[in-house]
């Protein structure tokens, strides 16, 4: 029988969210006593993500039967690229060097190798678990996490179509999706407050990223204002027209491809939500090269970074943090899985001398998507938000051939 949850109403939903970020913020600006000293050990940004996790593991609210992700994906994430790049410097991105590309590869390549590897050790261990026969093999189910930590929704679905693995027991792969991917974002998020510790560790140079914050906060400076009716008015307007644009535009590209097979490597040419993306970061890239870009002085990428903070409640909000007991043997190949990704990451880090910015967004562009990376990404800087955009949307491109690699290997160590 389902349980229902307390609440139920979607107005009542949000405004729990609502308060729950006004409380974390309020207190997070107290930088003495005991307050100061908390957020000197967690971040606010993850108690924005674990706190609605706990209102839906406990039965307070009910993310399945909330409309609350969708929208603040669909509209709120759009607008918010949108007045995040605003002031973008695609030159100074540019500066940033090969890093960021060779940590998102990096963090694709520990997905492909980390699915084989992880079932071959819990075979070891218990191979039950990693057994099945035809549409019921795990390898197939598992096909579907590979899509999906690599590029995104449309690549996992065409890994469900490509491999046909049991409907039936397609939500138990959605459930290590969620808990592991959650879970993971979560020590992001928790390594992001301890950034510079963890660089001086990896001796990472952070000439260029700091140059790029730097140039952008003195631009912000420059033009800087208190924002006035017009002002906000002006900014609401580009950032929801654009999305609107987003939204029309994506409608009709996704039916230009639409004659693309759901199995196929270029199936996410055909998902309305990789278009919707792509158009909203175009749209702020184009603005960035007219006078729109001096609306930044006026709080541009404040506002973009409210909605941001919404986003990220509303995703914790799926995380049921009693459900890793439900499913512990698939649920333990997920943790193995991605502990492997994470392990290449940290290695070739340390031998390229990447900052924690690199690693964070790379592992995030592969596992979180556009939804995730500029979260992650904005925490170090607004400014930065763009290149998690960017390298998430080449994930969606790479996602399914590098999903069938990893699905090749997986068939063989369940093979073997």
């Amino acid at each position: 029988m389902e349980n229902t949850p307390y609440f139920t109403n979607d107005a009542i939903v949000f405004g729990l969210i609502a308060l729950a970020l006004a409380s974390i913020f309020y207190t997070s600006g107290k930088k003495t006593g005991f307050w100061g000293k908390f957020y000197g050990v967690v971040p606010a940004l993850l108690l924005c993500y674990l706190i609605p996790a706990i209102f839906n593991s406990v039965g307070l609210i009910d993310a399945e039967r909330s409309q609350l992700y969708y929208v603040a994906s669909r509209y709120l994430l759009p607008a918010s690229l949108v007045l995040m790049t605003l002031s973008i410097d695609l030159k100074a991105i540019v500066n940033l060097g090969p890093k960021a590309l060779i940590m998102f590869f990096t963090g694709t390549l520990g997905i492909v190798i980390g699915g084989p590897l992880a079932i071959l050790l819990i075979s070891a261990i218990s191979p039950e678990t990693v057994g099945g026969a035809g549409p019921d093999a795990i390898w197939r189910g598992l096909s579907t996490l590979a899509g999906s930590w690599i590029g995104g929704s449309a690549n996992q679905a065409a890994m469900l179509e490509i491999y046909k693995y049991n409907p039936a027991k397609y939500g138990q792969m959605v459930l290590v999706d969620i808990v592991v991917a959650n879970v993971w974002m979560a020590v992001l998020l928790l390594g992001i407050g301890k950034s510079k510790r963890i660089d001086n560790w990896l001796k990472a140079d952070n000439t260029a990223i700091e140059k790029l914050k730097e140039k952008v906060s003195t631009f912000a400076e420059g033009v800087k204002r208190n924002p006035t009716l017009n002002d906000l008015m002006v900014m609401l307007g580009l950032a929801f027209g654009a999305v609107g644009i987003a939204h029309w535009g994506a409608s009709g590209m996704s039916a230009l491809f639409s004659d693309i097979p759901k199995g196929s490597a270029l199936a996410s040419f055909g998902s309305t939500f990789f278009w919707m993306i792509t158009i909203a970061t175009a749209i702020g890239i184009l603005l960035s090269f007219t006078k729109a870009k001096n609306y930044e002085g006026a709080g541009a990428s404040k506002i973009g970074s409210v909605f941001i903070y919404i986003l990220v409640a509303s995703i914790g909000m799926k995380m049921d943090l009693l459900s890793i007991l439900d499913n512990p043997g698939l649920i333990a190949i997920g943790f193995v899985w991605m502990g492997i990704h994470a392990g290449l990451l940290i290695l070739m880090a340390k031998l390229v001398k990447a900052p924690f910015f690199f690693l964070a967004v790379g592992s995030q562009a592969n596992v979180g998507g556009a939804a995730s990376a500029p979260v992650v990404a904005a925490e170090f800087h607004p400014s930065l938000a763009s290149v998690g955009v960017l390298l998430a949307v080449f994930g969606y491109v790479v996602g399914t051939y590098g999903a069938i690699l990893c699905t090749i290997l997986m068939e063989m160590a369940s093979a073997g």
